[in-house]
C-alpha cells in the first residue's frame, strides 16, 4: 500500500519545504474584520431554529447522510437576517447531552476565515443540533464531479488544496487536529467563491469517536486496524482529496498509487485540464499526494509542511475566486426589481399596488384547499373574513384589513403566505413595524423561497432603522426573485 519512494525518484520528497511567505497586511486586516463580524458561540432554543428553517421544511434541506449518526442539514435564516445551516442529528447519536454541549462549545471557540465556522448549538430534550455559517456556493464535490457549465480550473484546484491545508493547520494549532471523514462534500464555497472547510467534521460523528462511514477503499489503512481516527489519518484523507483535484474523479488511493508506480501520471490527470498546467506542476501535486498516502502514518507530512509545499504551486493569485469559479460575486448586489426599489425607497403605496396586482397567484395550493372545504359553515366564515380583508386592503382601510386578516389567521385552519404579506404591509402602514416583520417572517416560514416575504422583511427592518439587516434581506429577496425568474 506504500508509495515505494525508492522506485520513484520523481514521486516523493525526502524533506519538507520550509520556505516562508510574506504576509499581506491589508488582506490580514480584511480577514480579521470578517471574523469580528461573527457572533460568539451561543446556545439556541429549538423554536428559534424551527422558525429559522421554516419548521425544518423539506425545501430547506441541504443534505441527508450518515449511517452511524444519521443527520439532516438545513439552510435557514435568523431574525437578524444572518443565514445559517443547521445540522440535526438523529436522537440516538448523542444520548449524553453534556458530552454534546462540551464538544460543540470546544469547536465553537474556533474562528478562522478558512472554516465555515460553528455559530452555536441546541440541546433540548432529544434534540441535538449544530448551527454554522451558511456557504451559498455548493460543495467541492458538486464543482469537481457534477459540474454543469465549466470544469474547475487548475489554478482554482490548487487554491482549494492550499486553503484546506491552511484550515487543517489552524485547527491543529488550536488542538483540534482530528477531522472526521474529510472528503469533497466537507469543502464548501462562500459568497466570494473561496473554499472553506466545514466545521461539522471537527465534531465527533458518534459517541465513541469512531468515524469513516465512507467506502473502505478510501479509508486510512490504520483505521481498518484500530477503528480510530488519528491526526495522520486526516492527512491520508487530504491525500485522497488531492487525487480528486488532480483527476476530477474519486479514484481509490490504491489504484492511484499503482498508476503512480507505473509512471502513468497521464491516467490520473483530468482531461478537462489539458493545456492548463505544465507537467512539473502535476508531478509536484502527485508527489504531495503520494506522501500523504504513505502506508505508515509517521511518514506522512504534517499540515504545516502541506501549506509550505502548496504555496509555491499557486497560480493566478491575483484573480478572485469567484472569477476562477465562473460564479457571480456574492458581494455584488443584483439589480433591484420594481418591488425591491419600492422597499428601498420605503414607498409603501407602490408596495401596496404591487401586492394588490399580484393577488393570490402564489397561494394556489392553499386556495385549492380552501375551495374544497367551502361546504362547511366554518370554512364559509373563514372565507368571508379573508374576502372582507381583501376589500379593506383594496380600499386602503388598513386597520380593518388587519382585523379581518387576523380573524382568518387566528382560526388556524388554513395558511396563506399572501394573507400574512398583506397583513404585514397593513401593519407597516399603521406604524407597527415589529408586527409587520413577524408577519413577513411567518410568510417565509410558510413559503421558504417566496421573494415577497423577504422584500417585506427588508421594508420592516428599514422602518425600524436596522439598515444592515435590511440590506441583507433585500439581497436575499433579489436573489430569490432572480432564481424564480430564471427558472420560469
Amino acid at each position: 500500500m506504500g508509495c515505494e519512494c525508492s522506485k520513484l525518484t520523481k514521486c516523493c520528497w525526502s524533506s519538507d519545504y520550509n520556505g516562508s511567505v510574506p504576509e499581506d497586511h491589508n488582506e490580514d486586516k480584511e480577514e480579521r474584520s470578517e471574523l469580528d463580524d461573527l457572533p460568539a458561540f451561543r446556545e439556541y432554543n429549538i423554536e428559534t431554529l424551527r422558525m429559522a428553517t421554516s419548521g425544518f421544511s423539506v425545501e430547506n434541506i441541504v443534505s441527508e447522510h450518515g449511517e452511524k449518526a444519521p443527520n439532516v442539514v438545513y439552510k435557514g435564516k435568523l431574525e437578524n437576517q444572518r443565514r445559517i445551516v443547521v445540522k440535526r442529528f438523529n436522537r440516538s447519536s448523542w444520548p449524553d447531552a453534556r458530552q454534546f454541549l462540551e464538544e460543540a462549545r470546544t469547536v465553537g471557540q474556533l474562528r478562522n476565515h478558512r472554516l465555515a465556522n460553528l455559530l452555536g448549538c441546541c440541546c433540548e430534550g432529544d434534540e441535538r443540533l449544530l448551527v454554522s455559517e451558511f456557504m451559498p456556493n455548493d460543495t467541492l464535490a458538486k464543482h469537481l464531479f457534477h459540474w454543469e457549465t465549466q470544469p474547475m480550473k487548475w489554478a482554482m484546484r490548487l487554491r482549494v488544496a492550499l486553503h484546506l491545508a491552511q484550515a487543517l493547520e489552524y485547527c491543529a494549532s488550536k488542538g483540534r487536529a482530528l477531522y472526521h471523514d474529510l472528503n469533497a462534500y466537507r469543502v464548501v464555497f462562500d459568497d466570494e467563491g473561496n473554499p472553506r472547510l466545514s466545521c461539522f467534521g471537527l465534531m465527533k460523528n458518534s459517541i465513541d469517536g469512531k468515524s469513516y462511514s465512507t467506502n473502505l477503499a478510501f479509508t486510512p489503512p490504520e483505521y481498518l486496524r484500530t477503528g480510530r481516527v488519528t491526526a495522520e489519518s486526516v492527512i491520508y484523507s487530504f491525500g485522497t482529496l488531492l487525487l480528486d483535484l488532480l483527476s476530477g474523479k474519486h479514484i481509490p488511493p490504491g489504484h492511484a498509487l499503482d498508476l503512480i508506480r507505473d509512471r502513468n501520471i497521464q491516467m490520473l490527470s483530468d482531461s478537462c485540464l489539458e493545456g492548463q498546467f505544465a507537467n512539473d506542476d502535476g508531478t509536484e501535486l502527485v508527489r504531495l499526494a503520494s506522501r500523504c498516502l504513505q502506508f505508515e502514518p509517521r511518514e506522512r507530512p504534517n499540515p504545516k509542511s502541506l501549506v509550505a509545499a502548496l504555496i509555491p504551486l499557486q497560480k493566478d493569485t491575483e484573480v478572485p475566486s469567484n472569477e476562477l469559479m465562473g460564479i457571480q460575486d456574492g458581494a455584488a448586489a443584483l439589480p433591484l426589481s420594481p418591488l425591491g426599489e419600492a422597499c428601498l425607497r420605503m414607498d409603501l403605496t407602490a408596495i401596496h399596488e404591487i401586492l394588490e396586482k399580484l393577488g393570490y397567484k402564489d397561494d394556489e395550493g392553499a386556495a385549492t384547499e380552501l375551495s374544497f372545504q367551502m361546504w362547511t359553515n366554518q370554512m364559509q366564515e373563514i372565507l368571508n373574513s379573508k374576502k372582507k380583508g381583501d376589500v379593506a386592503f383594496r380600499h386602503k382601510d388598513f386597520r380593518a384589513a388587519t382585523e379581518f386578516y387576523s380573524q382568518f389567521i387566528d382560526i388556524g385552519t388554513m395558511v396563506s403566505p399572501t394573507v400574512h404579506a398583506r397583513r404585514s404591509l397593513s401593519y407597516l402602514l399603521s406604524d407597527m413595524p415589529q408586527e409587520a416583520l413577524n408577519d413577513a417572517l411567518q410568510a417565509q416560514a410558510i413559503s421558504p423561497i417566496w421573494h415577497i416575504a423577504s422584500y417585506l422583511q427588508a421594508a420592516a427592518l428599514l422602518t425600524m432603522g436596522k439598515e444592515n439587516e435590511a440590506k441583507a434581506a433585500l439581497k436575499e429577496a433579489s436573489t430569490l426573485e432572480n432564481k424564480r425568474n430564471t427558472n420560469a
